[in-house]
């Protein structure tokens, strides 16, 4: 039996009251491809059920009367709970009336595409992208069970010697650059087949766990293209990063210095509350990330001064960083006044998220072990760091190697003394 969802936004008639009324439902994700919504008019709400059908459509039909005004008859009028075991039930009668079609790519594209969605991935958009033209186009049609390792190598290489696209003005069409000539053109085109083969194998493979296909052997045989992924991750010497601080302004300037003393990315610092940071402990706690765990990001003596400074006398629940006459940051309110910042430091322009990699960069050569940048990042290990600032620790690696690599005993210094190369004598 599927378990109930909760969400505190429709569980109940109170928190259902303070809703606006709005021709589009507010949805809660039930399943991959099924969703339960609350459609609010102005006196009362229906429930409703979403259901994806394919090809990117989804079919929406009224499934009862929400228990705003009376109470729940199990039949026509609906508790929250009540509408998910009946949109489970549509959705499972739905099912087994409807003839089994072919599975196609197109069809393991679009589940997987679903299930991105239900979980609001922030992959979904490049993914969708990817899928509608670059697999769709050659593929979409294909019989997964007819797919084999040449067919999907030949694929892999031709979206990598294809020429870039760059989106046309508004009423035109995209426009084909000229097809990749030098090493780096070359090494970008493959980096990106890499990654658009990433999204047709994960499709693939998560039709393959449900078992909707037999075999996974066609795709586990097609390899990427190799050392293509090379790290070019632009940051601020200490000095760019106090001229980026000296040069914001109010709220943002906060906003910077938080950036800078825990690495968190923009979403995680606007998140925040007050009840996050510990001072007595010296962290600071980051409850929703982009991984989806939580963590506890340790901060520097200056750092701890620095947001006990913020928090002085504020409430627990209050936003820890807040704009400009209070309210929360939003999704782009950093891009403007960033811009002004760099114009104001005179830096080349970049993005809040540079701020992210100053942090680890500055760490990193500093001697900070990988996995100790890695943890308080959030990253699930240190794969990242060691492909974004690895090169950055040489020092640390010299070092550790010098401890941990064994001494053979066939060499000593002894009595020796070094009277330099020729090159060094001349």
């Amino acid at each position: 039996m599927a378990k109930t969802v909760r969400d505190s936004k429709l569980d109940s008639r109170a928190a259902r009251e303070r809703l606006k009324p709005q021709p589009k439902p507010y949805f809660r994700a039930l399943d991959i491809g099924l969703h339960l919504g609350y459609r609010k008019g102005k006196t009362g709400g229906k429930w409703v059920v979403r259901r994806y059908i394919g090809d990117e459509k989804y079919l929406v039909e009224t499934i009862g009367t929400a228990d705003d005004g009376q109470d729940a008859d199990g039949a026509e009028v609906l508790t929250f709970s009540q509408a998910q075991a009946k949109a489970r039930e549509r959705a499972a009668d739905s099912r087994e009336t409807r003839p089994a079609a072919p599975f196609t790519v197109d069809r393991a594209l679009d589940e997987y595409l679903s299930r991105l969605e239900s979980e609001h991935s922030k992959s979904l958009g490049d993914a969708r992208n990817r899928a509608a033209n670059l697999i769709r186009p050659k593929l979409g049609a294909v019989l997964v069970a007819d797919l084999d390792r040449d067919k999907l190598t030949a694929w892999r290489n031709e979206i990598a010697n294809r020429p870039r696209h760059v989106r046309g003005k508004k009423g035109k069409a995209a426009r084909a650059l000229p097809a990749p000539q030098s090493d780096e053109e070359k090494r970008r085109r493959q980096a990106s087949a890499n990654r658009t083969l990433t999204v047709l194998r994960a499709a693939l493979n998560q039709a393959f766990r449900e078992g909707k296909i037999d075999s996974d052997v066609a795709w586990r045989a097609v390899k990427p293209f190799r050392e293509v992924e090379t790290a070019r991750v632009r940051y601020f010497t200490v000095d760019e990063a106090r001229r980026i601080v000296n040069a914001s302004q109010g709220a943002f300037r906060t906003l910077v210095n938080a950036a800078l003393f825990t690495g968190c990315r923009y979403g995680e610092l606007t998140r925040l509350r007050v009840a996050d940071f510990n001072p007595d402990a010296g962290t600071l706690s980051v409850g929703k990330s982009k991984s989806g765990k939580a963590r506890h990001v340790v901060l520097t003596e200056e750092g701890q001064v620095f947001f006990r400074q913020v928090t002085a006398g504020r409430e627990s629940g209050d936003l820890l960083l807040e704009k400009d006459g209070g309210g929360a940051w939003g999704a782009s309110h950093q891009l403007r006044p960033m811009k002004e910042a760099c114009a104001g430091a005179r830096i080349k322009p970049a993005g809040f998220h540079i701020l992210r990699h100053t942090y680890a960069s500055l760490l990193a050569m500093a001697g900070a072990p990988l996995n100790v940048i890695a943890k308080n990042l959030g990253h699930a290990d240190t794969r990242m760091c060691e492909k974004h600032y690895a090169h950055l620790a040489p020092s640390y690696l010299a070092e550790t190697i010098r401890k941990f690599a064994p001494t053979l005993g066939t060499h000593s210094a002894g009595n020796f003394t070094s009277f330099g190369t020729a090159r060094e004598r001349a």
